[in-house]
């Protein structure tokens, strides 16, 4: 089986789970560190001739980072392509367990298992919280409806206070970001490197929580850890 990942989430899981099954994966895709495989330019703008010579029997990719002219390319050269959606937790694991039978695998990994068991486990909320999750800036851009970080950061008792929006990813200028007076501002560090310098300034007085991206919006190796990792970063802005 000869696997190209359009999905930096996907190619770790598939990375970690089944060694040697990728044969190329894009310039986004950062983990495993040492992942050595062709490289196929961006989610956004794969190499699509790269990918074709590389003769894989799937491609693997996701309804929101990739674009359809693109998957729809690779498929009318007769290329397998499997696309993923995920924007809960639970739906995660499902994908997560879908991906690795079509990319060989001969049963679940023990790391999905214990991801979603750490979910699982995940005490309900004795607080909740409001917040605004910048996810870019110049312009500010945050989560809004249907996202899997929406997702998480809810089963770790915050809303974000766009959650309703009619977009997945709207623009919002920074004053109405402030007025909405949110109990939390949650900072990832991706798409957009938000940082203790570059950030949090936008918000004066108002707690930030600086958070690991790929915990936050990264489905695969990284789910075992991030309820835990995650709460702590929040619990210690809000303290």
């Amino acid at each position: 089986m000869r696997v190209v990942s359009l999905v930096p989430s996907l190619t770790e899981a598939v990375a970690v789970s089944l060694p040697g099954v990728l044969a190329g994966a894009t310039d986004w895709c950062s983990h495993p560190p040492d992942l050595a495989v062709t490289r196929v330019r961006g989610t956004k703008n794969p190499d699509v001739a790269r990918i074709v010579a590389l003769a894989p029997d799937l491609v693997i990719a996701n309804e929101e980072e990739n674009r359809e002219p693109d998957l729809a390319a690779l498929r009318a050269a007769g290329i397998e392509v499997l696309v993923a959606e995920v924007r809960t937790v639970p739906q995660a694991f499902t994908e997560l367990a879908r991906v690795l039978a079509a990319c060989g695998a001969p049963a679940r990994p023990r790391w999905l298992d214990e991801a979603e068991a750490a979910w699982a486990a995940l005490p309900a909320p004795g607080h909740r919280r409001t917040a605004v999750v910048p996810i870019w800036r110049r312009p500010w851009m945050v989560l809004g409806r249907d996202t899997f970080a929406g997702d998480i950061l809810a089963r770790l008792g915050v809303d974000h206070l766009h959650a309703a929006h009619a977009e997945r990813y709207p623009k919002i200028p920074l004053p109405e970001l402030l007025a909405a007076k949110p109990d939390l501002v949650v900072l990832p560090d991706e798409p957009y490197r938000f940082t203790a310098d570059d950030g949090p300034e936008a918000f004066p007085g108002m707690p930030c929580a600086l958070v690991d991206g790929r915990r936050l919006t990264w489905y695969g190796p990284s789910l075992s850890e991030a309820p835990r990792l995650l709460g702590q970063a929040l619990r210690a802005a809000l303290r």
